[in-house]
């Protein structure tokens, strides 16, 4: 329930925020609007404000603005032709486009600086708390548990994560003393350090080092901020998770991040669920996430997409007139075969880890 329930909020809203965007832009610029849907097909119900039709439709995948005039075929009547998207100049229609991107962009930025600014900057708390023991590591083989908090290692009293790091490393293989305390009884273990390869975060290999196996607590504690500071560190947020999107995919290209790291619905709905239990704080957080990732997921240069949508205003505002039917033909069949393509398998990646989970229990 609580998967369906989180699914229907976050979508619904960040498919919203995206088609406002360019319903907002279009709107700005004198566009008639004929239709925003939330959702793709037959429409479940709908209403007619003024001149556009407020649908929501069978699908709840994505949504759409249908503009008045949009494709330069489309019927437009010559009293009305300044309402025609087709016919407003390149930059307007190139910013109508933009819009839906831009406006995730923004609903990242405002969550992030909610959290920051109401909640505070989150701080991990620097401990020698052990957070999690690998399993089949020099530790969990030493007798080490999660919660075990090392005050010194060979007698070297340690205060930091990053001591406790430096005097396994320095060890060079060698056996190690460490002094603990487990529920508030003092403990002493011994355990010997193993060669083991350092990983980044998608798990590439980038070197080697003697650790035990262990990873620290990673509790925060929250930090009061001012407005700027909310704003500041908000923008840094959305700056990261672009960065880190934008780095994910190009680690998939280089084979690097196996496809199989590709969600779909049922992945957003579970994390969603998970995250709306934690409480709103974390869906809130998830949500500007996937926000960022809409964004530059929209903004490839994939026909269909908005991206590839820029790529031809682009190209039309350098060549002072648009390309030509048959090439803007055949490259949005290439996109659409893609984006199809896409869908099928983040669903294919989705049920096949339900079936290895339920295999699993």
């Amino acid at each position: 329930m609580y998967s369906l329930i989180s699914f229907i909020i976050v979508l619904g809203v960040l498919i919203f925020v995206h088609e406002f965007g360019h319903f907002l832009f279009a709107k700005l610029f004198g566009v008639k609007v004929l239709k925003f849907s939330l959702g793709f097909g037959n429409k479940i119900i709908g209403r007619t404000w003024g001149e556009t039709e407020y649908l929501l439709s069978a699908i709840p995948l994505g949504g759409y603005v249908k503009m008045y005039g949009e494709q330069k075929d489309d019927p437009v009547n010559e009293n009305e032709q300044h309402r025609s998207f087709s016919h407003k100049p390149v930059w307007q229609r190139f910013f109508i486009v933009f819009a839906g991107p831009l406006f995730n962009i923004i609903f990242a930025l405002v969550a992030f600086f909610a959290i920051f600014y109401f909640v505070g900057l989150p701080e991990l708390t620097d401990n020698t708390i052990i957070g999690q023991v690998q399993s089949e590591s020099p530790a969990e083989k030493a007798g080490l548990q999660p919660g075990d908090v090392i005050h010194a290692i060979n007698g070297q009293e340690t205060t930091s994560w990053r001591q406790v790091a430096e005097y396994v490393k320095e060890s060079k293989g060698d056996p190690v003393v460490l002094d603990l305390s487990r529920e508030g009884n003092p403990l002493q273990i011994t355990a010997i350090p193993a060669l083991l390869k350092d990983r980044n975060i998608f798990k590439e290999e980038i070197g080697e080092r003697y650790m035990l196996g262990i990873v620290r607590d990673d509790s925060v504690h929250y930090v009061d901020a001012s407005f700027l500071e909310a704003s500041k560190a908000a923008c840094i947020q959305s700056y990261n998770y672009s960065y880190l999107t934008v780095l994910f995919l190009w680690k998939m290209v280089q084979r690097v991040v196996p496809a199989s790291e590709l969600g779909g619905p049922i992945r957003i709905a579970e994390i969603a669920g998970k995250r709306l239990e934690e409480g709103w704080l974390h869906l809130l957080n998830f949500m500007g996430l996937l926000s960022i990732n809409l964004a530059v997921l929209n903004l490839l240069p994939v026909p269909v997409l908005d991206g590839g949508h820029l790529v031809f205003l682009t190209l039309e505002g350098i060549r002072r007139k648009p390309l030509g039917d048959r090439a803007m033909e055949i490259s949005l069949k290439i996109g659409i075969a893609l984006l199809g393509t896409l869908m099928l398998f983040v669903f294919y990646n989705d049920i096949a880890r339900k079936i290895q989970e339920w295999m699993a229990s």
